[in-house]
Parts: structure tokens; sequence; C-alpha cells
């Protein structure tokens, strides 16, 4: 195991090679937002793990829970059957199939009228929800600590490179998918893929809220460098120093996350 890792990878010679290499900095444009179908081709999505093509369904139920974790679907907003369709390429009949699946998980809502709406709760609801993240998130550090792998670790510093690089772009969308591509790490660093499910299932839920808190450049590039000391927590190997930097860390997210909902 890695003790006493100095994670930013701006100031390590490696780290920062590899900072270099996945920003890209040789004078090119920072990248435009992409499409819903432009992310899914860029993550793989039309293929399952051993190469063959997954279900149109599948494909669908992948773009939206991205989106809503992203906070590109809003807490309350109808999703476009006839555009997601488009958008994707697929028939309307595996749109209503994923849409079905969807609500039956409590992500979309039906609404009273024909179509679903992203799932949208009260203040009261989001704190309750946030509690019971809060702890979950913090068990994943407290795991990943004891059992990171040198394969893990490199997941973890990549994506935190992509996070730095998008930051540094000022795209607020990406950088959503980025960040949660970070936590996905950490929650595959844990070994245990029942709390990687647990934890995925609370991060769609309350992606919509927590992307109102980014309203600026700086924003993101403040999240990107708060992931610095979390992650030499969880590098630490120590149990106990991981478990409270995700606290610290998740404590400074969820109050921002619910400062924001109460100016919209």
């Amino acid at each position: 195991m890695h003790t006493n890792i100095n994670v930013n990878i701006q100031n390590c010679h490696e780290g920062k090679k590899l900072l270099d290499c996945a920003c890209g900095r040789t004078g090119v444009a920072p990248p435009r937002q992409r499409t819903t179908k432009e992310r899914l081709m860029a993550r793989g999505s039309d293929t399952g793990p051993n190469g063959p093509k997954v279900s149109a369904v599948q494909k669908v139920v992948v773009a939206l829970t991205d989106d809503i974790a992203a906070g590109v679907l809003s807490p309350g907003e109808r999703v476009d059957e006839v555009r997601l369709a488009e958008q994707l390429g697929v028939s309307r009949t595996p749109v209503r199939e994923a849409l079905n699946q969807l609500v039956a998980q409590r992500i979309l809502v039906a609404g009273e009228k024909r179509g679903v709406r992203v799932a949208q709760y009260s203040r009261e609801e989001l704190s309750q929800i946030f509690e019971v993240m809060y702890e979950i998130e913090v068990m994943c550090a407290r795991m990943a600590s004891q059992r990171l792998t040198l394969l893990s670790r490199s997941e973890i510093e990549l994506a935190q490179a992509k996070c730095i690089r998008i930051a540094e772009a000022g795209d607020r969308v990406e950088y959503m998918h980025a960040n949660e591509d970070l936590h996905h790490a950490i929650y595959r660093a844990t070994g245990n893929a029942f709390m990687e499910e647990l934890a995925s299932e609370f991060r769609r839920r309350t992606g919509p809220f927590r992307a109102k808190k980014f309203g600026s450049e700086k924003d993101l590039i403040a999240s990107a460098k708060s992931h610095e000391s979390l992650l030499a927590s969880i590098f630490s190997a120590d149990s106990k120093v991981a478990s409270d930097g995700m606290r610290e860390h998740m404590a400074a997210s969820f109050l921002q996350a619910l400062e924001a909902f109460k100016h919209n």
C-alpha cells in the first residue's frame, strides 16, 4: 500500500506529464459541450463488457441516468420521448421501456398527464437523502483506502486529471460527468459491487440538485482542487484519515447544494 502520497498531480513530475497529456495542452481550444449521443459514443456505451452491443433499452437507460446524474436534466423537467429517440438513434419502443424502468426506480416520476419527469424533492427530502448518501460515501472512502490497488489508484488519478482539464475549460455539464467518473472510480476501489451499486444510486438521485452549486468556472476549479485533499486521505491507507477526508468533502458539497437549492 502507498503511504504519504502527494496527489497534487500538477506538482508531481509523472503526474504533470499525465495531466498535460489528459489536458491536451497543445494550444488547442477547449472542447465544446457534446451531445448525449456523442458522450455515449465516447464512453463506449454502445458495447458491452465483452464487445457485443448492449440492448437499445439499456442504451437509453444509461443515457438518461448519465444526464440526470450530471444535472443535464433538471428536477421536475419533462423527458422528451421523441427527441430522446432521435438523439440516440432508437425507436420509441425501447425509450418507453427505459422510462418505465426509471419510474419504477423512482429516478423519474409519471406526470399527471402523459409523459414523465425527473424526480423532484423538497428541501427536507433532499436533506434526508444527503444524510444517507453522506454515510455511504464515507464508507466507500474507508473501504477504498484499505483495498486500493495500483490499477484502482491509476483510475482515480486519471479521473482527477480529467476533472482538472474540464474545470479549466469551464464546461459545467462535462465537469459533472467527470466528477461522477471520479466518485465511481472510488466506489470501484472498494472491491464491493453491492456498495458500488448503492453509492451510484444515490449519485443518480441527487445529480440535478448537486449541479446547481456550479454557477461559474471558478466553482468548477474550486471543486476540482478540493479533490486533492480527499484523494490524499484515501491514498494514505489509513481508514480513519480517509473517512474524515470524505466527511469534510461531502459536508461542504451538500451545504453548497442545499444553499443553491434555496435560491432556486
